[in-house]
């Protein structure tokens, strides 16, 4: 199996809720919109599916299990102030947020949750991992480059 990953899907119990915080709150831009799914391109070859409960039940076979999922969802961006400022943005569309600030890992980030409680850390991440996961970074090809060899 390649070591990539495609698609991240969160079962929501309320999809309409997760339109307005995600498309209409964000400003984040559909690829899809059906009556039980919302695919959001969130990365070069990464969709974000966010799938009603029921439809995520029909298609896995069971149910999600109820309470704060043990993940965070990570979305890097290049200094404090553009972490300070995605936390506003969150808080203006209601969403529960954690102030950034600088973490012991030696970067700098905060939270926020979305209307199911799925957690989002904003975060400024140093060396080459961060420069890895931004865009244009350029570290990306260099890394793949060099796993290649």
């Amino acid at each position: 199996m390649e070591q990539r990953l495609s698609f991240i899907t969160l079962a929501v119990a309320d999809l309409a809720r997760s339109r307005a915080f995600y498309v209409h709150g964000l400003g984040w831009t559909p690829i899809f919109d059906g009556a039980d799914v919302i695919m959001l391109p969130v990365a070069e070859r990464l969709v974000l599916s966010l799938w009603s409960v029921a439809g995520f039940a029909a298609e896995v076979g069971e149910a999600p299990a109820p309470g704060v999922a043990p993940i965070t969802l990570s979305h890097n961006v290049a200094t404090p102030t553009e972490v300070d400022a995605v936390l506003a943005e969150a808080a203006a569309l209601d969403a529960p947020v954690s102030a950034g600030r600088p973490r012991a890992w030696g970067g700098y980030s905060g939270y926020f949750s979305d209307p199911d409680g799925f957690r989002w850390e904003i975060a400024v991440n140093p060396g080459e991992t961060g420069a890895f996961v931004l865009p244009g970074a350029g570290s990306a090809d260099a890394a793949t480059a060099s796993s290649s060899a």
